[in-house]
């Protein structure tokens, strides 16, 4: 083998290590495992808690278990892939995500239900973003970018697309029933996504260049990666805690449910129009200035909707530049490893960086509803989160790499 088909093999450029199923399989599957296992859950939880009695805060807190589990079982499953590829991984957590909706659509109790929930956490971290970074990443790199961004602008889909779909069969049958066809629908459609589009040959992990030569323990434990995680960490929780906290900052301003619902999803199509232009973004800037840049865009549109009361059509353009925002805030984490550290052991630090991102954002929206009322009202919460975005610019700043070793 030429050192030029070497490289190729092992960066993912060559034919052979870029099949062609790949990309539209994963569209398709996060689309589907995002929908179903996610999205479903809010469209469900008010019809699960009028039949069963059970408290909301107890249904949610299951839902925000199952987001811890699959944030700290994702650097397991992100050091399997590196080394195994995704596709035993990701077909075994398509069968166990749909196994645990069953579980769920069956629990007789609240214990059953958090059981299923947790199995659900460990589906999620085998079939959500992070696992289909890693096999993109490694399959397409260098063009890994465009990839990436092609299948969240797809998984962005996944409301749109079950959200109705979810409460269409919730108008017509129980909330049972409509889990276990939920739970076919995603065996019918990703089992076999995974099992067969995914067998090509994983490419061996690219040799360490000079400046990304550290191993993976080494940068685990470097301070650009624990400044560049607290900084991920932070923003996450801003994100997340003003995605959910928009509606009631918009209804204690004296704007209807309607008008707050449409503020919301059209920041959602903001999220979807700032991803197609991160390429653009990550040609012109570097790493550290990309990152801290939109971090602060973060808190930017954060505070303009702190101190903005109105009119109506400022605040949608406001929730649209925050969702654009977002949008690409998802691409920079997925390329936030390879941009300093090099594709080789990508699967287990990305898994690393999005483990207390992921518990952040399951927290979020627990702590900024407690936040709140303290604070006195939403828009001293949206401050507050101001605050938190400074200090999460602030600490990417301090994220740069090492510079190259001689």
């Amino acid at each position: 083998m030429t050192e030029l088909d070497a490289h190729r093999a092992a960066t993912g450029t060559g034919d052979r290590s870029r099949p062609r199923a790949v990309l539209p399989a994963l569209c398709t599957t996060q689309i589907t495992s995002w929908g179903i296992v996610y999205y479903a859950f809010p469209v469900l939880n008010p019809a699960i808690t009028a039949d069963t009695g059970w408290p909301t805060g107890a249904t949610t807190a299951a839902f925000s278990a199952a987001l811890l589990i699959s944030a700290f079982a994702g650097i397991r499953v992100g050091r399997i892939i590196d080394h195994r590829g995704p596709r035993t991984v990701m077909t075994a957590g398509s069968v166990l995500g749909a196994a645990s909706l069953l579980i769920i659509a069956a629990a007789p109790n609240l214990p059953v239900f958090f059981a299923g929930w947790l199995l659900a956490g460990l589906a999620m971290a085998a079939t959500f973003y992070q696992p289909a970074f890693t096999a993109l990443t490694r399959w397409w790199a260098p063009d890994h970018v465009r990839a990436l961004t092609i299948v969240t602008l797809a998984g962005g889909l996944a409301s749109t697309v079950f959200a109705p779909l979810t409460a269409m069969l919730a108008n017509h049958m129980s909330w049972r029933m409509s889990y276990a066809v939920l739970a076919a629908i995603l065996a019918a459609v990703t089992v076999p996504a995974h099992a067969f589009a995914l067998k090509a040959p994983w490419p061996a992990a690219p040799p360490q260049s000079p400046h990304t030569g550290d191993s993976a323990i080494t940068v685990s434990r470097s301070r650009p990666f624990w400044m560049l995680a607290a900084a991920l960490t932070l923003s996450a929780f801003t994100v997340y805690a003003v995605v959910v906290a928009l509606v009631p900052l918009l209804l204690e301003r004296g704007y209807t449910t309607s008008q707050a619902a449409w503020a919301l999803g059209l920041g959602g199509a903001g999220q979807t129009l700032g991803r197609t232009l991160y390429a653009i973004l990550a040609r012109h800037t570097g790493v550290t200035a990309r990152t801290t840049t939109l971090i602060a865009l973060g808190g930017v549109t954060t505070a303009a909707l702190a101190f903005t009361p109105g009119p109506y059509i400022l605040l949608v353009a406001l929730s649209v530049a925050a969702g654009m925002v977002r949008g690409n805030l998802t691409l920079l984490q997925a390329t936030a490893t390879t941009d300093r550290w090099g594709t080789t052991h990508y699967g287990y630090l990305s898994g690393l960086l999005a483990a207390p991102a992921t518990t952040a954002s399951a927290l979020a929206p627990f702590a900024g509803a407690a936040l709140a009322a303290p604070l006195g009202g939403y828009p001293h919460l949206f401050g507050a989160l101001t605050f938190i975005s400074i200090l999460a610019a602030l600490t990417a700043l301090r994220a740069a790499p090492h510079p190259p070793k001689p």
